[in-house]
C-alpha cells in the first residue's frame, strides 16, 4: 500500500483537532513558553494537572536563545541550579554562586521535561482576551481567547476560539501581555500596571520571585511579566529568577486549586 495524502491530511486534521477540543477545558493555561513558562508547565503537569502552553511564535525557549547580546551561553545561580539539575542540564560552575549552561540545551531540556510530564505546547497560538464571571461582586478569570498567529498577522477578519480553564499564567516577558489584556478590558480588576525599571539583577532576581503568583483570581503572574506588573527592577541576562518564578507561581496554583477541590 503506497503512501497517500488523503491519509496524511486526514491524520493531521483528526489528531490536531481531537487536541485542540481537549484544549477547551483543562486546568492550566500558561501564555508564553519562555523560562517561567516552562518551568511552571513542568511542575503543574508533574502534580498531574492538565496543562497547556499558547505560544504565539512557531518555537520556543524566549530570551533564552538570545542570552546576553547572542553570546551563547546562560546564566543561573542557586537555587536555580537544583532546577536544571532535576532536569538533566550539564551545568559548568563559572564563579562564585553562578553557573553557565548551553542556552539550545537548555530549551530543549524544560521543553522536553515539561511535554514528559504531560504539558502540551501549542505554538502559532497568539492570546487576544479572556474569559472573565463575575458573582458576589468577585470577578475571576476562566479562560483565553485565542487566534492562530498566522491570521493575526494576515490582517483578515476570523472569529477567535476560546479555551476554559481554572488559572491563566502570564508568562509573556517585559511586555505582560495577558495582563494588559485583563487591565484594558476588564476594568473592574483595577490592575494597573507602571512597567518595569531599570537594571539591578539582584534585586530584581530577588523580587520577581517573591512576587510572582496570584494577580486575581484565575489569574496568575510568573518571569518577567512580575516585574512589569510591580514596577520591579529588570535582571537582564541571568536566568535563574526566572526558572525560580515558574517554580513558585505552579506550586501556588497547586495548592489554590487543591482548596478549591
Amino acid at each position: 500500500m503506497g503512501l497517500s495524502e488523503h491519509l496524511i491530511t486526514r491524520t493531521i486534521l483528526r489528531e490536531a483537532l481531537a487536541l485542540l477540543e481537549h484544549l477547551a477545558k483543562i486546568d492550566v493555561i500558561i501564555v508564553g513558553a519562555g523560562p517561567s513558562g516552562m518551568t511552571a508547565a513542568y511542575y503543574l503537569a508533574k502534580e498531574g494537572l492538565d496543562v497547556a502552553i499558547f505560544e504565539r511564535r512557531l518555537s520556543f525557549g524566549g530570551g533564552i536563545g538570545g542570552g546576553g547580546m547572542l553570546l551563547p551561553k546562560v546564566v543561573v545561580e542557586p537555587p536555580a541550579d537544583e532546577i536544571l539539575r532535576e532536569i538533566g542540564c550539564h551545568l559548568q560552575k563559572a564563579n562564585e554562586g553562578l553557573f553557565v549552561v548551553d542556552p539550545a540545551e537548555l530549551i530543549v531540556k524544560l521543553a522536553n521535561a515539561a511535554i514528559d510530564a504531560g504539558a502540551k505546547i501549542v505554538l502559532g497560538m497568539d492570546v487576544e482576551d479572556l474569559i472573565f464571571r463575575e458573582e458576589h461582586g468577585v470577578i475571576r478569570i476562566c479562560g483565553v481567547v485565542a487566534q492562530w498567529s498566522a491570521v493575526k498577522l494576515s490582517g483578515l477578519h476570523v472569529d477567535p476560539l476560546s479555551f476554559e480553564c481554572d488559572a491563566v499564567v502570564d508568562c509573556t516577558g517585559h511586555d505582560a501581555e495577558v495582563l494588559q489584556i485583563a487591565a484594558k478590558r476588564i476594568p473592574q480588576l483595577k490592575l494597573s500596571l507602571p512597567g518595569h525599571g531599570s537594571m539591578w539583577a539582584e534585586k530584581a532576581e530577588k523580587e520577581v520571585v517573591e512576587r510572582s503568583g496570584r494577580v486575581r483570581p484565575g489569574l496568575y503572574v510568573a518571569g518577567m511579566a512580575t516585574a512589569t506588573l510591580y514596577g520591579l527592577p529588570r535582571m537582564g541576562p541571568i536566568f535563574g529568577g526566572m526558572l525560580l518564578s515558574g517554580k513558585k507561581v505552579a506550586e501556588i496554583i497547586i495548592s489554590d486549586l487543591k482548596r478549591v477541590s
